[in-house]
């Protein structure tokens, strides 16, 4: 009850005022493993809601790539998991990043801890679960979003096992 209460106070800080930014679909696959290891695949199903709201600046005011933003989101597999998760993502463009000059790629890494409900699914060893993901997205003319995300989400060793789980995901982008 009190991580509810905690990402409920989350989610009314980060909007609070007149908030911008992207609501985020996903749709992949939980559990991948590259060398055919795993057993537990399933569908993973994410809404995410990413604020532009800057929460802490942590680098110099010319680059915008070192202000933490606050997301809030949900996980949902095919195997009945769930993730409630709440977080903070930087956002850069991968031209402004690489060469200098903007283009229609962006890069967006980011961190998120929340509840994790196993159900079916893979048993991760802990309710508190920690989530880093690596995205790129494309900027469409319309300022919609395609992108494709590298995930890992595990309990840092706070629990009895660790095995972990990565997810690979498409994912379309809707500012608002």
């Amino acid at each position: 009850m009190l991580r509810i209460l905690l990402f409920s106070l989350f989610l009314i800080k980060s909007s609070a005022g007149i908030s911008q930014g992207y609501d985020v679909f996903g749709f992949g696959i939980y559990d991948v493993k590259f060398d055919g290891s795993s057993t537990e695949q399933a569908i993973d199903l994410r809404y995410e809601r990413r604020f532009d709201n800057t929460i802490l600046n942590i680098g110099p005011k010319e680059d915008n790539f070192f202000f933490l933003k606050p997301l809030a989101g949900i996980e949902f597999t095919t195997d009945s998991a769930f993730y409630l998760l709440g977080g903070v993502y930087l956002e850069d463009n991968v031209g402004d990043l690489i060469s200098g000059e903007k283009n229609q790629w962006n890069f967006t890494p980011s961190f998120a801890l929340g509840y994790y409900d196993e159900g079916d699914g893979k048993k991760l060893g802990n309710t508190l679960e920690f989530r880093t993901t690596i995205e790129f997205s494309y900027n469409l003319e319309n300022s919609d979003r395609i992108g494709i995300s590298f995930g890992h989400i595990s309990n840092a060793n706070t629990g009895d096992t660790n095995p972990g789980v990565e997810i690979i995901s498409i994912s379309y982008q809707k500012p608002f």
